[in-house]
Formats: structure tokens, C-alpha cells, sequence
């Protein structure tokens, strides 16, 4: 769901302002907008440890909402990437890949206790951060500590198998831990993405060095702080903030990394896995973009299914790759859902992501701000019909209000490329093979959604749908034992659920040869 942008890669954004400091503190205090303060680490993360980065760099945090600087943060460079490879190497040779796997299991289970412990600060963080409203970063919080309590109860259970082949030999195989893993998470889901990385690596017996977005650090950098009391060993855990093209390309093409891990653009995703393919052929995983199709039948259930758009592309401020961002209607109840879904946007309450009324917060930065406004201007040249919204909304802070086009055809943008924003498009059908090939019709395969009453036309529709995940009369519904992730060009590989340890272990054979007894 989740991802970067073009952003990760590119210079760093006019907003964002750099310095040196000689002894910028490892760690300052932050007043959060609902009064109550804390400690905010700024430090890099690197062997159970916040320490300032080589050349004493730092860059400037902003929240959204204000558009004021937070903090700033150690900016890591490729001098810091090389310590923190080499405290997880030093780490992974040493006893954690090789511990008893219940020992993995109840780190990660403190982790998570700790979490909970922690999660209305890490919540709150969230939503400063990142500029979503508050009430959903409760929800993101919630998923980040279920999730790395069910990778603690995996960590014993990633058996291998006795392989019966004749009474000549004995043979079986194991799974075993890849090494030290490299991770580039994005901004949408800071927290989150942190979780979906960090557990199903450390119950596999792995080690990390992640790079968090350049926008959003700040609760990784916090919950990282809980490693090491949770029992964590030193260098297991290694978080580095900093930019794409010099921090990202840094781990990217780290000849002792193993394993490369990226959430992000398709674009980003591509040039990561070029850059992994030059170094030493690193596995990759990549969780990358979407423009997915949520799709109502006439016989669905209106307010259900009105329920279910407004989560599929006003959640998050549509700041999700996974987001139904294309609505296909059957003719039958066309107007009718365009009247209802118009209706429910402008019933969303847009502000102050710390008032718990609030659904939708700011966007992350300008940049998308502004990218979303472009699209809009787009959308009108291109014939669309604006339902409501399209505009910014005050003149401090990125908001935007929730934006519907309707009457929108495949050949326009708006229609095939992935806005990332508060941006629905509405397009009518006639038939379910129809609809079928429109929303297939696309180099993205992330998500989909299904609204209908029949489970004829629910499991005919779905089966066919090139989608990694499909949500029938819901949306953007997730389940730490259900794993994500897409077709085609939305990616290689699964987060969550048992598949996302697929990513993190690799398969051994082992043959013996055995003598008859004299």
C-alpha cells in the first residue's frame, strides 16, 4: 500500500533545508499539536545506538499540516551505510541467524508488547509526520503491533522437511536466513512499512540496515529506540535517514547486503532492481505502484459499497498505492452512485489531522500537493466531469479536498496514471466481461475491489481480475495474516501472512549418502 515517490531518487525537495551542525543533539524534545511532549530521537540507529552521522549533515523535518519544521535529523551518507552493514554482518555471523528460533520470537514479542506499551506516541508521531488524521494512524498502529507479533510466532515454525528418497541416502531440507537485508521503505505508511520489513527479516534469522523516507523518519527512529530494550542484539537493527540517490543507491548496491527490499514507485522500483542486479545480484522484493479498479454492480449494496469507495481512495488521503482510484459503475445505478459518492466526500471532515473527527489529513509534502492540483487541470482539459472537489483547500498546509471525475474514459491520464492523492475517476459499464477487461487493461495488478450481492458474479469476477489482492464488498482491508502484494508491474513478492517469509529465507539440500552396515 504504501510507497514512495520519484522524490526518493531525485534531489532533495526546495523544502527541505540542509546543515551542519558540529554537535547537533542525538535527540530533542517535541511538543505535539494536543499539548503533550517527548523525546524524539535524531540520531542515525546503528549497533543498538543513535549516533550522529560522519560528516554531521542534517536535513530539516516539516509537518504537513503547518508546514513548520519539526526537527532535524542526521542525514546518512555511504560512510554510515558501510558502518551499519558491517554492525549487521558483524551480527548475523555472530549468534542471532544461528539462535535457538525461540529466542528470535520473544525479541519480537517484546517488541511488540513494548510497542503497545508506546503506541499512542508512536500514533501521534505518525500523524505529525506524516499529515494524517489521527484517528487513522491509531488503525496503522494498531496493524504495526498485530503484525509483529505474528512474525514472532513464525519465528519457530519456518521448518524444513525429511525427503523419503530410497534407504541409499538421507535427505532433507532447511530453511535458512538470507543475511544482512537492505530495506527502503516510503512515506505514505512510515510506521507500518517499518514493521513490514523489519519482522519477517528478524524471525527469519536476518539482519537489517533500513533507509527511511527523507519526509517521514520520525517513528522509525522512535520505535527503533525499543529494539534494544526489547533484547534485540546490537547491529541487528540498523536505521539510516537520508536520500534516495545517496543513501537508497548506497544500499542498493552494498556488496555485503543480500537481500534488497523496496516500497515505492514502479519507476523507483526498476532502477533499485538494475542497481541490486550491477552490485552481487541482491534477491529483491518490491511492493510498487497501483491504479486499481473498484468496481459496483448494479445489484450492490449502495451504501455499502459508498462505504467502501470513500475507504478506497479518501483513506490515508489517498496516499495509498493500493487505492481504488479508478471506480467503474454499472450503468443501472450510475447516477446514483455518482450522487451518493459526491455526497459522502463532501461529508468528510478535511483539517487538523490531531482533531479525532478529522478523516482526511494534509498530503505529505508540496510536491504532492501540487502533483495532485496538476492532475485536476489535466483531468478538465482531457473532457472529465468534475463532481466535487479539485481544489485546495485553505492556504497553510497541504490540503486538498476529496476530488471525483466522472465521465472518464481510458485514454485520458487521469484515468491510467497513478495520482496518489484524494483522486477518484468514475467510468461506466455495461457487462462483467467488460468490466473485466478495463480494469485488466493496465501495467499495474496491485488491488481491486468487487461490490455486488451475488457470489456468482463475486467469484467469476474475481478469479479473473489480474490483481494481487481483491476486496469484495470492502476496501482496503488488511490482516496481518493475509499477505500483499501485486501482478505485473506492481511488484515481486508478498508483505505479510506466511509468504512475506518466503522473502527473507532461502532453501537448502542436504544428501547423505549412507553404507549398508556390515
Amino acid at each position: 500500500m504504501l510507497r514512495t515517490s520519484l522524490r526518493s531518487l531525485a534531489k532533495p525537495a526546495s523544502r527541505v533545508s540542509l546543515r551542519y551542525y558540529s554537535s547537533y543533539p542525538l535527540s530533542t524534545t517535541v511538543t505535539l499539536p494536543n499539548g503533550k511532549s517527548y523525546e524524539q530521537p535524531t540520531g542515525l540507529f546503528i549497533n543498538n545506538e543513535f549516533v550522529p552521522s560522519k560528516q554531521h549533515k542534517t536535513f530539516e523535518v516539516i509537518n504537513p499540516a503547518t508546514e513548520e519544521e519539526i526537527c532535524h535529523v542526521y542525514e546518512a551518507r555511504k560512510e554510515d551505510v558501510d558502518d551499519a552493514v558491517d554492525a549487521a554482518e558483524k551480527a548475523f555471523k555472530g549468534s542471532w541467524s544461528t539462535a535457538d528460533p525461540a529466542i528470535r520470537g520473544k525479541a519480537l514479542w517484546n517488541l511488540a508488547e513494548l510497542l503497545e506499551a508506546h503506541k499512542d506516541t508512536l500514533a501521534a508521531i505518525e500523524s505529525l509526520d506524516n499529515g494524517k488524521a489521527l484517528q487513522l494512524a491509531h488503525g496503522d498502529v494498531a496493524l504495526v503491533i498485530n503484525y509483529i507479533r505474528s512474525c514472532a510466532g513464525w519465528a519457530d515454525k519456518l521448518t524444513g522437511q525429511y525427503i523419503d528418497t530410497g534407504d541409499t541416502h538421507h535427505t532433507y531440507t532447511k530453511r535458512e536466513p538470507i543475511g544482512v537485508c537492505g530495506q527502503i521503505i516510503p512515506w505514505n505508511f512510515p510506521l507500518l512499512m517499518w514493521s513490514w520489513k523489519v519482522g519477517p527479516a528478524l524471525a527469519a534469522g536476518n539482519t537489517v540496515v533500513l533507509k527511511t523516507a527523507e519526509s517521514t523518519p520520525l517513528s522509525a527512529l522512535y520505535a527503533s529506540q525499543l529494539v534494544k530494550e526489547a533484547g534485540i542484539p546490537a547491529g541487528v537493527v540498523n536505521i539510516v535517514s537520508g536520500f534516495g540517490k545517496i543513501t537508497g543507491d548506497a544500499i542498493a548496491s552494498h556488496p555485503k547486503i543480500k537481500k534488497l527490499a523496496f516500497t515505492g514507485s514502479t519507476a523507483t522500483g526498476r532502477h533499485i532492481m538494475k542497481v541490486a542486479a550491477d552490485s552481487n545480484l541482491k534477491k529483491v522484493t518490491l511492493e510498487l505502484g497501483g491504479k486499481s479498479a473498484n468496481i459496483v454492480f448494479d445489484d450492490a449494496d449502495v451504501k455499502t459499497a459508498i462505504s467502501a469507495l470513500v475507504a478506497g481512495i479518501f483513506y490515508n488521503s489517498g496516499e495509498v498505492c493500493s487505492a481504488g482510484s479508478r471506480v467503474f459503475v454499472q450503468e443501472g445505478i450510475y447516477e446514483e452512485i455518482l450522487k451518493e459518492f459526491k455526497a459522502a466526500a463532501e461529508t468528510l471532515k478535511v483539517g487538523d489531522p490531531f482533531d479525532l473527527s478529522t478523516f482526511q489529513g494534509a498530503q505529505t509534502s508540496q510536491m504532492q500537493l501540487n502533483k495532485i492540483l496538476g492532475y485536476v487541470d489535466i483531468a478538465h482539459q482531457e473532457g472529465g466531469r468534475l463532481i466535487t472537489g479539485g481544489e485546495r483547500l485553505g492556504n497553510k498546509g497541504f490540503f486538498v479536498k476529496p476530488t471525483i471525475f466522472a465521465d472518464v474514459t481510458p485514454d485520458m491520464r487521469a484515468y491510467k496514471e497513478e495520482i496518489f492523492g484524494p483522486f477518484a475517476v468514475i467510468t461506466p459499464f455495461k457487462t462483467a466481461d467488460e468490466v473485466i477487461e478495463l480494469a485488466n487493461d493496465s501495467e499495474y495488478g496491485l488491488a481491486a475491489g468487487v461490490h455486488t450481492k451475488s457470489i456468482d458474479t463475486a467469484t467469476y469476477v474475481s478469479n479473473k481480475l489480474e490483481a494481487g489482492s481483491v476486496w469484495i464488498n470492502t476496501y482496503n482491508d488488511f490482516h496481518q495474516m493475509v499477505p500483499f502484494g501485486g501482478y505485473k508491474q506492481s511488484g515481486i513478492g508478498r508483505e505479510m501472512g506466511a509468504q512475506a517469509l518466503d522473502n527473507y529465507t532461502q532453501w537448502k539440500a542436504v544428501r547423505i549418502g549412507l553404507q549398508k552396515p556390515t
